[in-house]
């Protein structure tokens, strides 16, 4: 796989932003495109962009995402401009509206209807920027899931960020953003031949997802059942969400979404939360260093 099609996906506060920025670097020095990162209820989007726009020399730096709750249209539109002249043409600003918990219980704000507000915050950004004398053209994605969001991805942005999706998905986001947007997909990976293993990890990350309406609602317009995504999930879905085994199985799972339209595969390399606590970091090294771009 060419460079362009690769990326990584990683949560920088969960590893600690110094073991982060080496785990960029290390991406960086074999060859990643992007690495993407999301914006959590203790980090700041704009700050972790600047930082790892910083500590890195050539790496694309996308946020997957950010929320629309967290600051006002201007300062996004602020924000994305100000880093691509101070970094021409590194870093692209995903934009979500997050998911009502979060909102509401962490935030305080009220969650709006999703379709609508994105809409509004876009309009917003775009005519503050003119307002500015400044180019409405910004490097802005999407983190987008239904047909409804997907079609203003290809309407509003250039184009589409899913996050825990399957292959079918990805030609289904191909369909509703048309074929001139960008879609990057982020795909779940582990380096483990062992089911039984494989499928214990997989349950420990996605537990956190499995709660959220926005992504069961998702998955269930992809194929899988209400069984599928109860308790702790089935393994048919764990399966799904995570491409398991050897480099050459999961690099088939990736080549799948790229068949299926993707521009880009954001890999997230996964290992056992104890292992992340402990500081140990070797099982997303290797992967990264397994699955690098040619």
């Amino acid at each position: 796989m060419k460079s362009a099609e690769l990326g990584i996906w990683q949560s920088l506060d969960r590893l600690g932003y110094e073991n982060a920025f080496k785990i960029a670097n290390e991406a960086e020095a074999l060859g990643y495109d992007t690495i993407w990162y999301p914006e959590s209820a203790i980090s700041e989007s704009m700050a972790l962009g600047s930082a790892l726009l910083h500590r890195t020399k050539r790496i694309n730096v996308g946020s997957s995402i950010a929320n629309i709750y967290a600051r006002d249209p201007m300062s996004a539109g602020n924000g994305v401009r100000t880093l691509n002249e101070l970094f021409p043409g590194r870093f692209t600003l995903g934009l979500g509206v997050s998911h009502a918990p979060v909102v509401q219980g962490i935030r305080g704000h009220v969650y709006e209807k999703p379709l609508p507000a994105m809409r509004m915050y876009l309009e917003a950004i775009y005519a503050g920027q003119h307002k500015l004398g400044k180019s409405t053209s910004l490097p802005i994605m999407l983190g987008a899931l239904g047909p409804l969001m997907l079609k203003l991805s290809g309407e509003l942005s250039q184009g589409a960020l899913p996050y825990n999706v399957i292959p079918e998905h990805t030609a289904y986001a191909r369909a509703k953003i048309g074929p001139e947007r960008r879609l990057v997909v982020e795909q779940k990976v582990a380096l483990i031949s062992d089911p039984t293993e494989a499928r214990r990890i997989a349950r420990m990350e996605l537990a956190r997802y499995m709660t959220l309406p926005n992504y069961r609602n998702n998955w269930l317009r992809s194929g899988y059942s209400e069984d599928d995504v109860a308790g702790e999930g089935s393994d048919r879905f764990m399966d799904g969400m995570v491409a398991w085994g050897a480099e050459d199985d999961i690099r088939t799972r990736i080549q799948a979404h790229l068949d299926a339209g993707a521009d880009q595969v954001a890999i997230q390399p996964i290992i056992d939360h104890a292992l992340i606590e402990a500081g140990d970091f070797s099982g997303i090294s290797d992967a990264l260093k397994a699955l690098a771009p040619e």
